[in-house]
Parts: structure tokens; sequence; C-alpha cells
């Protein structure tokens, strides 16, 4: 149809357009590699990036709510708007293990193209959005985003992460993010030992009691915890201990029950060494609902560019789909908006949070992945801005398909 021949020809001018910015979208990825920076403290990466989109000829918000958060326009003043998403924080002492270099990179390359593909319509097709969040490895700055309107006048949401992988639709889980506090009596731990509490015999006892617990758990749920203090001195029995554990499921559902199920372990090996106990989150994740119509725009326009997806089967792993890919802040959008957040492969089989998956993420190869990941999102946006039945079954699977999740 014409429809279909201008999104073809309007799409070729977006890829053309990321191409020609290889050179300058890779030196970018490569500053931001160089100085790893952990949440909200990523001022090297937020100065590169607005730095960078500014020269491209966006209307930048430098300080979008947040110190290291910006906000990226052009397009018309009016209708639909379209987001891609850029991340940027790394990871402690092992620099960027996440490969948020890349997610940068691909959020700039694909606004690059779909700038280009509306200067270069004949009718106004709508607008685009680049949005920089910080602290999605800590803190959650898409969640504080989201609080502070940042999402609001937002249709869609798309952004890609870097993997061994190539998955359209992969399994982000739900997560809370909880420290434990256990609070004892000090004393001489030679002289007079049976004068103290021992808070850190609480974290033990916890932990161990944890780690029991997950005879019982269902195999998608997620434990793992740190003892984070566990005492100043040999010689003194631990008046304090600390612990930080991160629960996750599939669902807000069956996270609600493993929370349940952690909290009752907790309170017990506090009451079984004479401790008292706190338990506080310092952190909430939602699951990622990814909208099956955007998905299904993302794989077209994959194939298209001769993307292979990974089988759902893989010897040594089992189902892919089926494995938990971890948690994001990406979640929470995907509660509010339309959203994707596949994951592509960037050549090779080292796997995420790792110093070999650091060094992964600053090759020739990933880049070359990245950009046509980015073609891929600048190609799903071009298929909902030419069309707005497009737009409506989006927005119209998304209810149906979050009450369902």
């Amino acid at each position: 149809t014409p429809l279909d021949k201008m999104a073809d020809a309007l799409k070729r001018v977006a890829w053309s357009a990321i191409d020609r910015s290889t050179a300058t979208l890779r030196s970018l990825s490569n500053n931001i590699w160089l100085k790893p920076e952990l949440a909200y403290e990523e001022h090297e990466a937020h100065a590169f990036l607005t730095r960078f989109l500014t020269e491209q000829g966006f209307q930048v918000d430098e300080h979008y709510t947040m110190e290291t958060a910006f906000r990226a326009r052009t397009g018309a003043d009016k209708g639909v708007n379209v987001a891609v998403i850029c991340e940027y924080d790394a990871l402690p002492d092992i620099g960027h293990a996440c490969g948020h270099n890349l997610i940068a990179e691909a959020g700039c390359a694909a606004g690059i193209g779909i700038k280009a593909a509306l200067e270069t319509s004949e009718i106004p097709l709508g607008r685009l959005t680049i949005l920089g969040t910080p602290a999605e490895e800590k803190g959650g700055g898409k969640v504080e985003m989201i609080k502070n309107g940042c999402f609001d006048d937002v249709d869609i949401a798309m952004m890609v992460h870097p993997s061994p992988l190539e998955l359209a639709d992969a399994l982000y889980i739900a997560i809370d993010q909880l420290t434990v506090t256990y609070s004892g009596k000090a004393s001489h731990a030679a002289a007079f030992p049976w004068e103290g509490i021992n808070a850190l015999d609480a974290a033990v006892a916890a932990y161990n009691g944890m780690s029991m617990l997950r005879q019982q758990m269902k195999p998608s749920w997620r434990v793992h915890g740190i003892i984070t203090n566990g005492g100043a001195k040999p010689n003194i029995i631990p008046e304090k201990s600390e612990m930080q554990y991160y629960l996750r499921a599939p669902t807000e559902a069956e996270l609600k029950v493993l929370m349940q199920k952690a909290g009752e372990v907790f309170h017990a090996a506090g009451q079984a060494t004479g401790c008292t106990v706190e338990v506080k989150s310092t952190g909430h994740y939602s699951n990622v609902v990814s909208n099956p119509n955007l998905l299904e725009l993302y794989v077209k326009n994959s194939l298209d560019l001769g993307v292979k997806f990974t089988p759902d089967y893989v010897p040594g792993l089992g189902r892919v789909h089926d494995i938990p890919a971890g948690s994001t802040d990406m979640g929470d959008v995907s509660h509010v908006i339309p959203s994707i957040h596949p994951l592509y492969s960037i050549g090779t089989t080292a796997v995420i949070h790792t110093r070999a998956f650091t060094d992964a993420t600053n090759t020739d190869l990933a880049h070359e992945r990245t950009l046509v990941a980015s073609k891929s999102i600048a190609g799903c946006a071009v298929d909902v801005l030419r069309s707005p039945e497009t737009l409506e079954a989006i927005k119209l699977s998304f209810k149906q398909h979050l009450q369902e999740a």
C-alpha cells in the first residue's frame, strides 16, 4: 500500500542517518565506557550525552527533574510522542559490565534516525523524546521520573539492552531490595560473653534460613543476599549486623508471597538470638510487561535488518524465555505506558555483570550490533508514527495485557 511504501522510505532515511553517524556514536559510547560512574553520579556521561544531542539539533533539557537526567526533543509541538530511553550508570568495581554505554549509544542512534524521518516526512508525524534515565543499577531513576511526571505525555517507550542472547521478549522480573538490621548487645567476647546478645548470630541464622527456604521456592523465584556489617572486632560481641537482600519473582503477586516468607525467616532469626530486627525496603522495580503489538513490530524490523533471534531452546541453558534476565526500572515504565525492552546480542558468550562482559561492551562488534538494534527501534517508531491505527491497537493491547500480567 502507499502507506507501507512511505513507511519503508522513511525507515531507509532513518537507517541511513544512523549509518552516517557511526563514527561519532562509537566515540560517544567509548567516552562513557572509559569513565564509568555510579548511580546518580553520572556527571561525565550526562555531559557527553547532552552535548552530543545538542550538536545533533535536539532541544535539550539538561537537568530534567534530576541532576543527571535529561530530555531531548524534536518534531511537532503535538501529536504522537515516541520515547527512546538512554541509561548510562555503571557498576561498582567492574565498570560497564551491564553495557549501559551501549544503551546510551542505542538511544542516541535511534533518536538520530527517527529525527531524520520526522524531518523528511511531507506531513507532520508527531514528536520524539529521548529520555536520559540515571541510576538503573541502584536507586531507580525511572521510578523517580515517573513520579516527576516525565512520562505523562509519552505514548510509547522503547529501549534495548546488550546481551549474549538475541531475545525480543526477555523475562524481566519484579524485585524488592531490602536492608535487614539486627540489634543486640555488646560485651567482651572472652571475659563476659554471657552478657552479650550477638547480632551477627542473627544475621548468620537469617542467611542460613533463607538458604533453606530455597527448597520451597518456585523455580522462577530468586533470592540473593550479603552480610554488609558483621561487627567491629572479634573480641566484641557484635551489637549490630546488617544484610542486604534482593527478592525477585515474575509478578507482583508472586513477589508479595515471597516477601512474606522471607519476612518470617528474618524475624525468626531475631527471635532465636534475642535480637530486635528492622526490615527496610530500599527499592522496588516492577516486572517488565512487554507490549505484544510493539514487540511484533520490533521483531519484523529486526528480521528485515537480517537479525537472527536466539532459538527458544539452547543446550545447557534450556528454554531461554523462562530464564530471568534480571530486574529493571523499565518494568515500572511498562506498567504506565506501552513499552518494550528487548535484548540484543553483542557477539560474546560472556554474561552480564562480569569483567568479560565489560570488555565486550567496548568492541567494534558490539558497536555494530548496537546500531542494528537502534535501527529496529527507529523502524518501530516510524511504524507507529505513520499509522494512528497501529498506535490505537498498541494502547488497546496494553490495557488488556497489563490486566493479564
